[in-house]
């Protein structure tokens, strides 16, 4: 049994340090790849805030209230904000298991995030049921959209499955981690249910970068957000274009 837990251990070890690795630098590739992209034209979509400030205040209330969503569809709003609230708080719980000492907010969140598993499940399920009852979304639907809902839907469901079917001992999983983090590995639970919940995270992590899951920094990159509606006051452009347009300018 010793071999076995050994083997567990190192096998997934190398496969969170490849999992982090392909998230870190495929998602640090995308959001260089996004920041570099020429935006030649002013395209913010209105009714669009005509200042800088007004253009933070939108991002924000778009990152945390959906509002453009909440405009569009309503049921939509509820599931997809129930499912990104509770994801929120299922990440907040899981810092625990990279922290010793563990800081007072996250240990005042533990109780909470018990409870927002079912909401994630429940807001994903809600979201999955869209893509399959509602026709326009059906016919947009590929087979890698279903799949990425149905791997997030086995996580939550299989990390609720630890907390009320089969318990593991979190305070190994917990020094395995903090070991990963040290290049100390410790022993991890060859508990079939934590596993299969590890697996399916490791997965997730290595598909991130080149997922639709992309359009959560994407967003901060969107010139229809992050535009200032100013075409009148202020001609707009793209570096590529005034570096063209001096260039120009000295031939003359």
């Amino acid at each position: 049994m010793a071999g076995v837990g050994m083997l567990v251990t190192t096998v997934y070890a190398i496969l969170f340090y490849l999992a982090t690795l392909i998230l870190v630098a495929g998602v640090g590739y995308r959001i260089w790849v996004y920041a570099r992209t020429p935006a030649p034209l002013k395209i913010p979509t209105t009714p669009a805030p005509v200042t800088r400030a007004g253009v933070v205040m939108r991002i924000v209330r778009e990152v945390v209230l959906f509002e453009s969503l909440f405009k569009a569809n309503k049921w939509i709003w509820v599931f997809g904000w129930v499912f990104h609230a509770g994801l929120l708080l299922v990440l907040l719980r899981h810092v625990r298991y990279f922290q010793e000492p563990v800081w007072k907010l996250i240990a005042l969140i533990q109780p909470f995030g018990i409870y927002a598993g079912f909401a994630m499940v429940a807001g994903l399920l809600g979201l999955w049921a869209r893509r399959l009852f509602v026709p326009r979304i059906r016919y947009i639907s590929g087979p890698s959209d279903h799949l990425m809902l149905a791997l997030i839907v086995a996580i939550g469901l299989s990390g609720l499955a630890m907390r009320y079917l089969a318990p593991t001992d979190i305070v190994a999983v917990k020094a395995f981690f903090l070991g990963l983090m040290t290049f100390d590995w410790q022993p991890l639970p060859a508990d079939p249910v934590l596993l299969i919940h590890l697996t399916l995270v490791a997965i997730l992590m290595m598909i991130f970068p080149v997922s639709k899951l992309l359009h959560a920094p994407g967003l901060f990159f969107s010139p229809g957000r992050n535009q200032v509606d100013n075409p009148r006051e202020r001609r707009h452009l793209a570096p590529w274009a005034a570096e063209l347009e001096a260039a120009e300018g000295r031939g003359r």
